[in-house]
């Protein structure tokens, strides 16, 4: 069997999708009204939580697919590289805040609001950046859309969040959380719960990539879609791909007793 989470598997899942007539729209495009929204569509979406570098392999594909996708980008070493994000812009793709305020700021709010007021101008430096993204950070006890409770994002000129404007009443949602696709058993927060068993009782369930390419071949596949990836998880390289897949079957374990103790 070959190997799944590799560059070469996700070409393959844009290009059967594209064959399947999926149109992939950035989050931003999806939101702002300036594009027809066209019958099928995944909007594309990357958390660029680590490994910022491999986000360029991630985006280099999507550009031989004329794909347009939003990256978000975390404030901590590991993420904000600038050369990454200018080369990301460069490209032609959004770039996004991955917003995790509450958590650094360790839930109170008002330094929360000035950081995120902060780190929102400086990746506007980049790009004028219009929607952000909440990093789930699993081993944290706060949720950074706590925030959201007492401020108003809108008020920065932020047209939206995925957890709070996308319809996933209509919006298939898929994430690669877990480097696997059917991994909302073992989220802390980077899942849907309210239409999570809807979307199960209907057969939407996939495990592998090979999954989602089979349901996209035979008609199966949802035609309004999220796909949130997180490219530290896609190696070509045997070493690279061992490592993860060996990282991974440990947080996931992590995040298993986490989820018990709440």
């Amino acid at each position: 069997m070959a190997r799944d989470f590799t560059l070469n598997e996700y070409k393959r899942l844009l290009a059967t999708l594209g064959n399947a007539g999926y149109r992939f729209l950035a989050f931003e495009d999806y939101l702002s009204g300036e594009i027809v929204q066209p019958s099928r569509f995944v909007i594309l979406r990357h958390d660029i939580d680590k490994w910022a570098s491999r986000a360029i392999d991630v985006a280099r594909i999507e550009k031989e697919f004329d794909a347009r996708a939003s990256y978000y980008f975390r404030v901590v070493p590991e993420s904000n590289q600038p050369n990454i994000m200018r080369q990301i812009v460069d490209m032609g793709f959004e770039l996004g805040y991955h917003y995790e305020d509450m958590s650094i700021c360790h839930g109170d709010a008002e330094t929360a609001k000035a950081h995120f007021e902060r780190w929102l101008g400086y990746f506007r430096e980049f790009y004028p950046v219009r929607t952000i993204c909440m990093h789930g950070a699993p081993q944290s006890k706060w949720d950074s859309r706590t925030l959201w409770k007492m401020f108003n994002y809108r008020d920065w000129g932020i047209i939206g969040e995925p957890y709070f404007d996308v319809d996933f009443s209509s919006i298939f949602y898929l994430t690669d959380t877990g480097r696997r696709w059917d991994g909302h058993k073992v989220s802390v927060r980077d899942k849907i719960p309210v239409y999570q068993e809807q979307w199960v009782s209907k057969g939407w369930v996939y495990h592998t990539t090979q999954d989602i390419i089979g349901a996209a071949r035979s008609g199966a596949l949802p035609k309004r879609i999220m796909m949130t990836t997180h490219p530290q998880r896609w190696h070509d390289t045997v070493l690279p791909w061992i490592y993860e897949y060996g990282r991974q079957q440990m947080v996931n374990a992590v995040k298993k007793h986490i989820i018990a103790k709440r």
